[in-house]
């Protein structure tokens, strides 16, 4: 989707403190042998804070950075990978009662980890749907902190981190353009994130843990093993070039334009391969370097990573970030961001 009438007027979020790699090695959390092979640093780790909390804290420096008021936008998302909160309950309700307020259409979005993404296109055909809309608050929040799930040992070449994110999605400009999103499936992966769990009853309903990483062996394990299974491992990384390729086209750009690169916060193996392999740029235009050290945090990881870089002054006007991300499905995004000014929070220090 081509997006050159959309723009990003603010970006919050909530980190907590960090847990370092070596003391989970020495608690015997997470395996030694994986510090190398990985060269992960840390995982942030919010104990007992809410998802929705965290959301809101992001969505509050968000909002204030944006300049918009609260009752100025026309839309609020809710994007989450894992459980929120009471069985049954709407988070994004928590978001709108302290600071939306009631008159905007609100909704989660259970996308992924690359359910950003596809917020960021609803919102997008949402604000150009009817005259007068003015701006969408769009929020990502998760703690993995709870029981059926390790969040050392859950993903493969990850380790899951607790964090909210918010965006700010505006027709007016903003610091920086949102200059094309785009998704692509591979359906015929979609066992990927199930393999041979059976779909009723829900395993959370028997107390069965989560273990993606056994998933994601055991699928590839057997696309190698059976007949020709290895081609929807092909299909799944000609997709990825496929969306890599469309994003940075409807932008209007080339992979040489490109400043940084902001990915899932997974192993720098596949940092490196997206950077060098698929763009033919250095690896350390990628913001790695950052997500080692907060790990794989659901859907908030290219969020963060846009505010970390314009805090950082690593993202300058005229600067492009292609973000790039996995779900569930299998769904493959991408997307390009062009920052038009240094905002003031990223030149005030202690700003919100």
């Amino acid at each position: 989707m081509e997006t050159a009438d959309m723009y990003i007027s603010g970006v919050g979020s909530y980190l907590p403190a960090t847990v370092s790699v070596e003391h989970a090695v020495a608690a015997g959390w997470y395996p030694a042998e994986e510090v190398e092979l990985h060269r992960l640093a840390a995982v942030a780790v919010a104990g007992d804070v809410p998802p929705p909390e965290m959301a809101l804290r992001a969505a509050r420096s968000a909002v204030a950075r944006s300049g918009r008021s609260p009752t100025e936008l026309d839309l609020l998302l809710y994007v989450s990978t894992w459980h929120q909160g009471p069985e049954g309950w709407p988070p994004q309700a928590y978001v709108q009662r302290h600071l939306v307020g009631d008159g905007v259409l609100s909704t989660q979005l259970k996308q992924g980890c690359n359910g950003m993404f596809a917020a960021l296109e609803l919102a997008a055909s949402y604000l150009r749907a009817a005259p007068g809309r003015q701006a969408a608050l769009l929020v990502a929040a998760d703690n993995y902190g709870t029981p059926l799930v390790d969040r050392w040992r859950m993903l493969p070449a990850a380790v899951a981190g607790d964090a909210g994110s918010a965006l700010v999605l505006d027709t007016e400009p903003g610091f920086a353009r949102l200059a094309s999103v785009c998704t692509m499936s591979v359906s015929e992966a979609e066992e990927m994130h199930r393999c041979a769990e059976p779909l009723f009853p829900p395993g959370v309903t028997e107390g069965r843990t989560v273990d993606f990483a056994a998933h994601n062996d055991v699928f590839r394990r057997r696309a190698v093993v059976e007949g020709d299974g290895t081609g929807v491992l092909v299909t799944l990384d000609e997709r990825m070039a496929e969306v890599i390729d469309r994003a940075l086209s409807e932008a209007g750009i080339k992979a040489a334009d490109v400043t940084r690169v902001a990915c899932m916060n997974t192993s720098q193996e596949i940092a490196d391969q997206i950077c060098e392999h698929r763009l033919g740029i250095p690896a350390s235009r990628s913001a790695w370097d950052f997500g080692r050290t907060i790990g794989h945090c659901g859907a908030s990881d290219q969020i963060l990573a846009l505010e970390h870089l314009v805090r950082a002054h690593a993202l300058e006007p005229g600067d492009h970030l292609l973000m790039f991300g996995f779900g569930p499905g299998v769904t493959i995004s991408g997307a390009v961001v062009e920052i038009l000014e240094s905002p003031v929070w990223a030149r005030i220090r202690g700003e919100v």
